[in-house]
């Protein structure tokens, strides 16, 4: 019988976005759209790195600089 990995729970405290000043399902679902997205796109920008340096680590940075903040921002507890 296999046994599948947790997911994580991130947790980010000190916010005052809600009353209870501590965010649980937004940065975990922008942790797993993070993962989603460096999947496909770090090979992608591996490859275009190759070519053209600056376009290929900004797509390498994408997930990390767009993905998770928006997703993890838009989300309030």
């Amino acid at each position: 019988m296999a046994v599948g990995a947790p997911i994580p729970i991130c947790v980010q405290c000190g916010t005052a976005g809600n009353p209870c000043r501590c965010k649980v399902v937004g940065p975990t679902l922008g942790f797993l759209a993070f993962a989603a997205a460096a999947l496909v796109e770090w090979p992608v920008g591996a490859l275009v790195y190759c070519f053209r340096h600056m376009k290929g680590r900004r797509i390498m940075a994408h997930p990390a600089t767009v993905v998770f903040p928006s997703v993890s921002n838009s989300i309030p507890i």
